[in-house]
């Protein structure tokens, strides 16, 4: 009975990912972060329905020490959002006033070049940083932007899955139910044949017992019908020979007369020869007859146990039809309860919990659903225009690059070795206009950034770490293993369980290994599948029925005892007379000489007499050759027979009589066994019939609870749409918020090097007002201080 596998849903594809992507990035926030918060999740503090005045000192200590790092960087995010506007207001004034570098003016000294080479590298380098910084914000933005996008079809997706997977649950639990036909219809099948099913399961048992006996009997009768037919040949190959004696008997008496009448005229030279050979060596009258034999088999042959052994199988192959007969009412009443067996099957889907684990989850899902499309045009909305205000932000540190950039490029080009610093080109002074204009848009947006940062590094930082590190480590799961902690949120409610047993932990990891409802659920707590699918009382009903049913079969009887006693004369009947004298005489020559020798001496006479003797001897010699000859030819044949066959009686009379009492003490166990277990034979055979069509329900049981428990639900769709979500949420979302506030950070860290640095460049090629002149002058001096050059500076205007 072949009752196949439950069929699996066929779901979506996985969440589609967003077009560009910074794993580097992504990993080096990341371990910022696990550097900024090392310590591990206060699960045991986290309760969202206790109201702030029910924490304790230590509690909120110990949610400080949490939040450590991300408070100490918001500290200094919020310092450098007060000090750097504030610096470069000062900054500002001081240049006015002629202070800070205000004053149009650079001294010259020593190593100039070197030093104007050095701070140009630094430049470049920190402008090589912010531009890949501001880039990569640009990247992580758009990807953010995205990623917000695509979350809504993506979690659509996940929900269609989780809806695929709830729908399937009720289909799986119809399958399993509907294979219930599959043995209801074999057991109705098997009823409605009880006669051949039933009948030829006794007619196979009973022939187990008859089919010995009724093959020793017929082997019996079929040795006795050969043996009749060897005894009838011999009678008839002694008849022939009779005759055939009778015929030659004359003819020899006739043959030695002339042979006689040749000798005497032979005379005195054939005087030795004798014809005393001349007769038969054999009397086959004297051959004993068989007469008792035959009419003691023939009486076998004619009795009718030959017909009644053949009424035996037709007994047995009526079997079948009276099964069919006398269990009519049993059949129907067996019936009757296949069809209560049918509707307690299908009445199974109302009472599985699955059912109501699949309404539950559904109505959560699908106010999920419904949430996620109401809230769905707003978050677009509003993640439009903090795309653009991010992306401008962004912009101001590529606008900050380009100066330095253009810094970096007409400054060198304009700068000309040797010319005094108030009459440097206006590319270079152009140069170094664009690095004081970067350090002014610098002052001027860095609050901005660094307002940016800290809020993304803040809210973006803890939720990953709250969230997504969480998930990972598992820490989460402790969260919500631990009913309250979550307001409004009870996982045993949500799966309509009693009590509180349902633990996210085991349930996720359970999922994760593919595992069915019934086993992550632990169903079998709240409700008993033997329960559900116990049929038993209708299994008794059948068997009482069945051990009612009376099935009564035609006695059986093999042989009668005068079938027996003419067995056992026959037997004895049957044994052939004494051959042995008969088989001696059939192996000498016919005639008591040879026909032939005497042929040849009288041949040999004929050579030394007279014409007229001559001639009558090789006549006469002649005529004994023909004689042997035809006797031969005649006698040869029967004799062979008569032989072949006394030999064929002596060996099968020889086992007849063990033969037959053996088959009749086969036939008397037989019989005997027949009559004291025909009724236990039917009773068994019927058990086994009754086992068989119950076997067919346990089968179906043990299936149907095997299904249920192992591939009925397979929860491992929702293990991969849990984890679906979170690489919507922390992989996508958050790690494009984290690569954006880490390089927006990078850069805000990287502009203020750059602002020192690009206002000490700036005055290698701006124009100057006054000039330094290095100047070296050779003066008289006394001999003893020829060797040394004094620089005397001047001043132009």
């Amino acid at each position: 009975m072949e009752l196949g596998d439950v069929w699996k849903p066929t779901y979506g594809p996985g969440p589609e990912a967003p077009g560009s992507s910074t794993p580097g990035l992504v990993a080096m926030a990341h371990g910022f972060l696990r550097l900024v918060q090392p310590n591990a999740l206060p699960t045991e503090l986290i309760n969202f329905e206790q109201s702030q005045s029910g924490f304790s000192r230590d509690d909120i200590n110990e949610l400080l020490l949490y939040e450590l790092g991300f408070l100490v960087c918001a500290a200094i995010g919020v310092l450098l959002i007060i000090l750097v506007p504030l610096v470069g207001f000062c900054f500002c004034c001081c240049r006015c006033c002629g202070h800070c570098g205000g004053r149009m003016y650079q001294k010259q000294r020593r190593r100039m070049r070197c030093r104007r080479r050095a701070l140009w590298a630094s430049v470049l380098l920190l402008s090589a940083l912010l531009l890949a910084g501001g880039v990569c914000a640009l990247i992580s933005n758009s990807r953010f932007s995205q990623a917000v996008k695509s979350t809504f079809p993506n979690v659509n997706n996940t929900l269609d899955n989780v809806h695929t997977y709830l729908a399937s649950i009720p289909q799986q639990v119809d399958f399993v139910i509907d294979k219930s036909d599959v043995p209801l219809s074999y057991a109705n099948r098997s009823l409605q044949d009880i006669g051949p099913k039933l009948g030829s399961m006794i007619t196979s048992r009973i022939r187990n017992s008859t089919d010995g006996a009724l093959g020793s009997l017929q082997s019996l009768l079929q040795g006795m019908e050969t043996l009749n037919d060897t005894f009838a040949k011999i009678a008839i190959r002694c008849s022939d020979l009779e005759e055939l004696q009778s015929s030659y008997s004359q003819g020899l008496v006739s043959l030695r007369d002339r042979l006689n009448s040749t000798l005497q005229k032979c005379g005195l030279p054939c005087h030795r020869v004798s014809l005393e050979g001349l007769a038969f060596s054999a009397n086959f009258s004297m051959i004993p007859g068989v007469e008792q034999q035959l009419q003691a088999l023939r009486e076998v042959s004619e009795s009718n146990i030959k017909s009644d052994l053949e009424e035996v199988n037709t007994t047995l192959g009526m079997t079948p039809d009276k099964v069919q007969e006398q269990s009519q009412e049993v059949v129907a009443k067996s019936q009757d309860q296949l069809l209560l067996i049918r509707q307690e099957i299908r009445n199974l889907q109302g009472r599985l919990p699955l059912l109501d684990v699949e309404q539950k989850v559904g109505a959560f899902v699908n106010n999920a659903t419904s949430m996620l499309e109401k809230y769905r045009e707003p978050i677009v909305a509003w993640d439009g225009l903090r795309l653009i205000l991010c992306a401008l932000l962004c912009c101001t540190v590529l606008l900050v690059v380009l100066c330095n950039v253009f810094g970096l490029l007409l400054g060198p080009l304009g700068l000309k070795e040797g010319v005094l610093p108030t009459q440097r080109s206006s590319l270079s002074d152009a140069g170094g206009n664009f690095f004081m204009a970067g350090v002014g848009f610098s002052f001027i947006f860095y609050w901005l950034l660094m307002l940016l940062v800290m809020i993304t590094f803040v809210l973006g930082g803890n939720i990953y770490m709250l969230l997504c590190e969480s998930w990972h480590n598992q820490q989460l799961f402790q969260l919500l293993d631990t009913p309250g902690k979550i307001p409004n949120f009870n996982l045993s409610e949500l799966l309509g369980l009693k009590g509180d047993t349902a633990n996210f932990s085991e349930i996720y990891r359970q999922c994760q290994h593919d595992a069915s409802l019934w086993q992550t659920l632990h169903l079998d707590q709240s409700v008993s599948l033997d329960e559900l699918l116990n049929i038993s009382q209708y299994a008794g009903d059948i068997s009482t029925a069945f051990e009612k049913m009376d099935i009564t079969l035609s006695p059986i009887s093999l042989l009668n005892q005068s079938q027996k006693d003419l067995l056992l004369r026959a037997s004895q009947a049957a044994q052939p007379p004494n051959f042995t004298l008969t088989l001696e005489q059939l192996d000498q020559n016919m005639t008591q000489g040879s026909l032939l020798d005497l042929a040849a001496e009288l041949e040999q006479l004929a050579e030394n007499m007279g014409t007229d003797v001559k001639k009558d001897l090789e006549d006469n010699a002649r005529e004994l050759r023909d004689l042997e000859k035809e006797m031969q030819g005649n006698f040869s044949g029967p004799l062979q027979s008569l032989k072949e066959n006394i030999h064929s009686v002596q060996s099968g009379a020889a086992q007849l009589e063990g033969q037959t009492t053996a088959a009749l003490d086969k036939a008397n166990k037989t019989q005997e066994f027949l009559e004291r277990e025909m009724p236990n034979i039917i009773k068994n055979e019927t058990l086994a019939f009754l086992e068989q069509l119950l076997d067919f329900f346990e089968t179906y049981i043990s299936w149907a609870k095997s299904r249920v428990t192992k591939d009925v639900a397979r929860c491992k769709p929702i293990a991969q749409s849990l984890d679906d979500v979170e690489v919507i949420g922390c992989d996508y979302i958050m790690d494009s918020v984290n690569a954006f506030w880490f390089s927006l950070g990078w850069c805000t860290l990287f502009l203020l090097p750059s602002i020192v640095l690009s206002v000490r460049l700036a005055k290698f090629y701006r124009r100057m007002d006054t000039a330094d002149v290095y100047r070296n002058e050779d003066f008289e001096m006394p001999p003893t201080f020829n060797s040394y050059k004094i620089p005397r500076p001047s001043t132009r205007h």
